[in-house]
């Protein structure tokens, strides 16, 4: 993949302006520049030189006022199922990118290019060329981040016909073995983790840590090729002060057991004689999941490391503070296999609320993930403070941006009645700030009797302001404590479809509505036995956590608009504009 394929090239340019431009940026070639009109080719030494100068100059270098396209040279017969896709953000999960292609068919095989650049760049293979040409076209140029990828073809040595497809499903799961490349197979490197660990220590041992003249913290980040940050100006006086640990997954744990026998070091030495818990700091969003249903993932870990774990009650937490203390008590071997265990089962839920972030906003086109303010970003000293904290900068231009041409949709959300006074706010303004922030009209309907369990929320606006004001509701419920610490918040949700689109939604022998719910984890409910309402309406009812249930919701709608674009009359071939069929 050496041969470089240079287009847009002005009908001005010769062999000689292309040289120069190569040699001016230092990148060999190893054959002459072949001109043609309006583009070029040309040889480069090696891969690696080649993928240089794609990344150097396409998109990027002008010659005679035009920019240079360059990519690699692919003869058509071998423009098959393989491609190579540049530009990736540098800390994307690849868990994040695993779906993204898998929207478009079935993923044979994604490998990591090593590059010299900081973005990342993949190898993927498709099962078919149409799986390949649709990914290409939708995937070139896509946003990720703010960064654009850039996807081309690469040659297939191997191509020839369409190969019949084997059963492989769009999607998600695609069966088989492992297919190469995926992380599990370990052909890929390890990754910084986008989840720091984040640990309080006794601020009386902050200095055995740093050591003299910052000699130990320095050895530690050596050592475990980490990025440590002790925040000792943070709570002056406090008992006890953060570190950040920014590194993978086992450098975290190498220099977190580092940490510990420093700590246990200087107790001997000052002779303090209590026991010194490891003290893990997480995001109150991950807490849940890390205890399990009934406490059993807790449990499990203490069984599996002969150590005590106590998590820090809901109370503690703050507008200001989202964290969960997790104190961990054992010998220093057993603390260290529990961080282990803990910090993989709060990376994986991390992970898998960034993979339905993400889903959401191929869903939702122009989606701000940033803007939302309702999920914890790895912040500066570690998990921001998500859906307790006020709307981010820019969340009303992110709404804004979203267009008028997204429908208004109207969702019944149903609410413990006690929540009912949380959700207002007082003198109602929780619920006036909210309705400004996510841009939905959000009313709280009467109560249906004095018994009443459940309350009904009308949010009514366009798909993000659904998605702002759903998440943030259910974001309080967990906050103010409507839902106990074992347990994920769980919400009905009621939206109306025309009658006509209800056989759609359930499909032939209810294919649609399981795999509805097998792709959202959701459950999805189109009750048989109802009468359409004055509008022609029924009623979905979709029960399930956040993400589940807005997933759900966007396939709902997206199955309605196919609908209706399918029922709108054809325009009429014959006869002048306007005129009207009699």
């Amino acid at each position: 993949m050496n041969k470089l394929y240079i287009g847009n090239v002005s009908e001005q340019a010769s062999a000689l302006d292309l040289e120069s431009i190569f040699e001016q940026w230092k990148i060999p070639f190893s054959a002459p520049f072949l001109v043609k009109s309006g583009y070029a080719f040309v040889d480069c030494p090696d891969e690696k030189v080649a993928m240089r100068a794609i990344d150097t100059l396409s998109g990027k270098v002008e010659l005679h006022g035009k920019v240079l396209e360059v990519e690699h040279s692919v003869p058509k017969r071998q423009r098959s199922c393989k491609m190579q896709i540049r530009n990736i953000p540098p800390h994307m999960q690849w868990e994040v990118l695993d779906g993204l292609l898998a929207q478009y068919g079935t993923v044979e095989s994604c490998e990591q290019v090593n590059t010299d650049t900081e973005t990342a760049v993949v190898n993927v293979r498709y099962a078919t060329k149409d799986q390949a040409r649709e990914a290409l076209e939708k995937l070139n140029g896509f946003l990720m981040e703010n960064y654009a990828l850039k996807v081309s073809y690469i040659p297939d040595e191997t191509a020839a016909a369409d190969p019949t497809p084997m059963g492989g499903r769009r999607g998600f799961n695609s069966r088989g073995p492992p297919r190469q490349g995926s992380p599990n197979m370990g052909a890929r490197p390890k990754l910084q983790s986008d989840v720091p660990l984040r640990i309080l220590v006794p601020t009386q041992f902050v200095g055995a840590i740093i050591g003299k003249e910052g000699a130990t913290i320095r050895n530690i980040t050596k050592q475990t090729h980490s990025k440590i940050d002790i925040h000792r100006k943070e709570n002056a006086g406090a008992a006890e002060k953060p570190i950040t640990v920014h590194s993978t997954p086992e450098g975290c744990s190498s220099a977190c057991r580092n940490i510990m026998e420093i700590m246990q070091k200087e107790a001997i030495d000052t002779k303090i004689t209590e026991e010194i818990p490891l003290k893990i700091l997480s995001h109150n969003n991950f807490v849940g999941r890390l205890i399990g249903k009934e406490g059993r993932n807790l449990k499990k870990i203490e069984q599996d490391t002969d150590t005590k774990i106590t998590i820090s009650p809901l109370q503690d937490l703050t507008l200001y503070n989202p964290e969960r203390t997790i104190t961990v008590k054992g010998s220093l071997e057993a603390c260290a296999k529990a961080e282990e265990e803990i910090m993989k089962k709060i990376r994986e839920s991390y992970e898998n609320d960034v993979a339905a972030m993400h889903l959401q906003s191929n869903l939702i086109p122009g989606l701000s993930l940033n803007a939302l303010g309702i999920f914890p970003g790895a912040g500066s000293g570690g998990m921001s403070p998500s859906v307790v904290s006020g709307p981010p900068a820019g969340a009303q231009s992110a709404y804004q941006s979203f267009g008028p041409q997204m429908e208004s949709e109207t969702v019944h959300l149903f609410i413990p009645a006690l929540a009912v006074g949380a959700i207002i706010g007082k003198q109602g303004q929780h619920i006036k700030q909210l309705s400004r922030f996510a841009g939905a009209s959000i009313k709280i309907a009467p109560a249906d009797g004095i018994d009443a369990k459940q309350r009904m929320v009308i949010i009514s606006g366009p798909p993000e302001a659904q998605f702002k004001a759903q998440g943030r509701i259910f974001g309080k419920l967990k906050e103010d404590n409507f839902f106990g610490p074992k347990e994920e918040v769980k919400l009905d949700a009621h939206i109306k479809v025309p009658s006509f689109a209800a056989g759609r939604v359930i499909g032939k022998g209810g294919k649609t509505v399981n795999e509805l719910q097998n792709l959202t984890s959701a459950e999805v409910v189109v009750p048989r036995d109802q009468s359409p309402d004055e509008n022609d309406e029924v009623v979905v009812k979709i029960t399930g956590h956040f993400y589940a249930s807005q997933l759900a919701q966007r396939k709902i709608q997206e199955i309605i608009s196919q609908v209706r674009r399918q029922q709108q009359p054809k325009p009429s071939t014959t006869g002048p504009p306007g005129a009207r069929r009699k």
